[in-house]
């Protein structure tokens, strides 16, 4: 039986404590090294801030529900004309932190399938920056997705 729903799920271990990892996540100064080009504001509870995003000239606003400091963020963002809920958990393992992604939901048919690969591909990346930028203060994502937009300018 298939469900009606999909959903993403993303998970990464990065090697810093947790309250690092969480200012990372709702600092739009941290963001900006790994994720976002721009933000109207940090994340907090009950606010909706606008984000850009490096790769496209687009505002998309961002709606955050619940934050709980050092171990919880969600918020509700726009795809395709959808609001999709976006959860990320935070959880200390010894002196590293487990960060899980995910993103809620899209029904099961073609255009639900094609926003699954995309958005866990997204997902994936976004982790990825996110250690590669805490662990090591590299930009992973500068220049990751020019070649999409190529002949574009």
């Amino acid at each position: 039986m298939q469900p009606e729903t999909l959903e993403i799920k993303a998970g990464i271990q990065i090697q810093k404590p947790v309250n690092e990892v969480f200012e990372a996540v709702v600092n739009p100064e941290q963001m900006s090294n790994y994720f976002i080009s721009q933000s109207s504001g940090r994340m907090e509870e009950g606010k909706t801030i606008t984000w850009r995003f490096p790769e496209i000239d687009m505002d998309v606003p961002v709606r955050v529900g619940k934050v709980i400091q050092d171990e919880y963020v969600s918020y509700h963002w726009d795809n395709a004309d959808n609001e999709m809920l976006v959860e990320i958990t935070l959880t200390p393992k010894g002196e590293d932190t487990v960060v899980i992604v995910t993103e809620k939901s899209a029904p099961n048919n073609e255009a639900g399938i094609n926003w699954l690969k995309g958005n866990t591909e997204g997902w994936a990346n976004f982790l990825a920056c996110l250690k590669a930028w805490l662990q090591h203060g590299i930009h992973l994502r500068e220049g990751a997705f020019d070649y999409r937009f190529e002949g574009r300018q």
